[in-house]
């Protein structure tokens, strides 16, 4: 009989691989073991997936007697999805260790996990229904994998080819970056503070800070071949619960360090000036305002060559307004600059660069376009309270590669290894300490905000895609229609100069004039769209970077949530003591505090922008309508004198 469970709680989906619940629904199982915490199975809607075992209650037929303890199926009979009495003999436990490796991946992983102890049952529970079992909980010993996977700490991938490629004037022997899905994942050393040596004291200005508790993560920390122990606890005591982790170890909650940091596993020294200051304003959580802020200009586009002009490329001259030093910066280190941040502040919208162009790099319109595109992105940068006064965007600002080639290269390292990146990030934010969240009103917050993220972009491509129409129209369809009127005219200039009467040629003057008035104002409606529209195209194209961020963002707020809801759930059911609970929480109002903060500072800008760049539009349309009355006010005037 076909294993099937009823639904605790609603429960939706936010991954590919996972399935939505709804309360009270009732699934069709694919295994009777959990996979860290999950379940894979089949709704009534037929859709299969993954779920979260807490939330639902397994309903298992009354089982025949229980095999001898010596009897070897008896025992694989608990790991796997076997009928009672078995298709066929089971192999030696030998073989059947080869034979599992083969297996698929559900009952693979399965095997690695040890059931819940009887004794664990909360007598305060409701027990499934018609049934001897217990309900699925987070199990005690934690899938331990074998090989690790590769964590990619950005779904940035820089380009390859074009003249932005590396050369060697950039690509020197240095370390790459560590992924943050590797960062605060129990290789760190634990920095508790509780040492009273003195070789254990920090450096000035450095402060220890760890997220490490006594909670409860199964088997990390041993051998992965090891098999987890089962040790029932002794009787009265309280049985402990974990908080499962991720079974997509390639979510951004996962990759970004949010889920490592939530569970207590990040550790490390933070620096004062590496910490980041969400303070409570008028509006609820902000950045703080950073002291010293400044502007940057973007000009003097040069095409220079190196390697005896065998490789071309465009420099840009910048100028910070606070050091008033220029430098100069060609694409790729604008590039790589994005890739440094964006690695570093997952809960930070880092502006998205301008498109790179495989053809027609030095062309003109295209070089006049893309330092449009930068000016915008470094507004955005130096406006932003934490990514202007971070460490790598200074040193792109201030230090010459030119001139200074050791220092450049210097700071280039430098970013690379910053170790304050994925589940350390965390330990550098600085919240309101006297503040406390709801968590309600947070995850209302972030629901109405993606809401508005989701109408925004929708607008914001049609608004796009109708300014390039009509700007198209302008360019190509206005102009010539425009022309064909001035051509109308002139010919019935040209036809009223058969007459040789005197008093007519005035007349025919003032026409032909008419007929030129008409062809200038095709060239005006031309040229207008550089005016007006192509800025608003810009802005529109970067604010789409900013809306392209911001589920990843939400995931990473959303996914702390949902480890907290589970905490509580097992201090409800007795199996996690509320110390631990508080702590998982505390840590989720640290990324909620941000992520609030990163989306009070977008609606700033956005508002900031949106008006500037309307007013602009507005003004340069009232500038071009002037122009054409100017030209039919000239052509009128010719009449009068007929």
């Amino acid at each position: 009989m076909a294993l099937r469970a009823r639904a605790l709680y609603d429960f939706r989906s936010e991954n590919p691989g996972e399935i939505s619940l709804r309360e009270h629904e009732v699934l069709s199982l694919c295994s009777e073991q959990d996979i860290e915490g999950w379940l894979e199975g089949v709704n009534s809607r037929g859709d299969r997936g993954l779920f979260p075992a807490s939330y639902v209650q397994v309903i298992r037929a009354p089982e025949p007697p229980s095999a001898p303890s010596g009897d070897s199926h008896g025992q694989a009979a608990r790991y796997a999805n076997v009928p009672p009495g078995g298709f066929e003999p089971l192999p030696p436990p030998a073989a059947a260790a080869s034979s599992a490796a083969a297996a698929p991946l559900a009952l693979s992983l399965a095997s690695s996990f040890k059931p819940l102890p009887a004794d664990s049952f909360q007598p305060g529970q409701p027990p499934p229904p018609a049934a001897a079992g217990f309900p699925y909980g987070a199990a005690s010993g934690a899938l331990q994998p074998s090989s690790a996977q590769p964590l990619y700490g950005s779904g940035y991938q820089p380009s390859q080819g074009s003249d932005d490629d590396w050369d060697d004037e950039w690509d020197d022997s240095s370390t790459v970056a560590d992924e943050p899905g590797v960062l605060g994942s129990g290789s760190y050393p634990d920095y508790d503070g509780s040492s009273s040596g003195g070789g254990g004291g920090c450096a000035p200005g450095r402060y220890r800070l760890s997220t490490r508790s006594d909670l409860s993560l199964g088997s990390r920390g041993g051998p992965a071949h090891a098999h987890p122990q089962h040790h029932p606890p002794p009787s009265g005591a309280k049985s402990s619960a974990t908080v499962s982790r991720n079974l997509n170890r390639f979510s951004t909650f996962v990759k970004s360090g949010g889920e490592a940091f939530v569970l207590g596993e990040a550790s490390g020294f933070v620096k004062d000036g590496d910490k980041l200051c969400v303070v409570l304003g008028p509006y609820g959580p902000e950045w703080q305002e950073n002291p010293y802020p400044f502007q940057c200009t973007i000009d003097d586009p040069t095409k220079q060559t190196k390697f005896k002009g065998m490789k071309s490329y465009i420099s840009y001259k910048l100028v910070p307004t606070h050091t008033q030093v220029p430098v100069h910066r060609r694409y790729k280190h604008f590039d790589w600059l994005y890739a440094r941040l964006a690695e570093k502040f997952p809960v930070i919208s880092v502006p998205h660069l301008p498109e790179k162009q495989a053809t027609g790099r030095f062309e003109e319109d295209f070089i006049s376009k893309r330092r449009k595109g930068l000016i915008w992105w470094m507004n955005h940068m130096a406006s932003h309270p934490v990514l202007a006064q971070c460490d790598v965007f200074q040193h792109f600002l201030t230090c010459s590669s030119s001139t200074d080639e050791k220092a450049w290269k210097q700071g280039k390292r430098k970013a690379e290894k910053d170790e304050m990146v994925g589940a350390n990030f965390f330990l550098t934010l600085s919240t309101p300490s006297a503040a406390a969240l709801d968590l309600q009103e947070v995850e209302s917050k972030i629901d109405g905000f993606k809401s508005f993220t989701k109408k925004m972009d929708d607008s914001a491509l049609q608004l796009n895609h109708t300014a390039n129409e009509f700007a198209r129209k302008q360019v190509t369809g206005f102009k010539k229609e425009y022309q064909k009127v001035g051509q109308s005219f002139r010919g019935l200039s040209q036809a009223f100069e058969l007459d040789q009467q005197a008093f007519s040629v005035g007349l025919n003057q003032a026409i032909a004039f008419t007929g030129d008035a008409y062809d200038a104002i095709g060239e005006l409606f031309a040229e207008q769209p550089r005016q007006d529209l192509d800025p608003v195209m810009d802005l529109l194209a970067l604010y789409q970077g900013h809306l392209a961020n911001f589920p990843d963002i939400i995931h990473v707020q959303k996914g702390a949530l949902t480890k907290v809801k589970e905490s509580k759930r097992h201090v409800e059911e007795g199996k996690m003591e509320v110390q631990k609970a508080d702590g998982i929480q505390d840590r989720c109002n640290t990324i909620s505090f941000a992520t609030l903060a990163e989306i009070h500072h977008f609606h700033q800008i956005r508002v900031r922008d949106f008006k500037s760049q309307m007013q602009h539009f507005l003004q340069q349309q009232i500038i071009f309508f002037q122009k054409v009355t100017q030209k039919l006010e000239e052509a009128l005037h010719k009449y009068d004198s007929v």
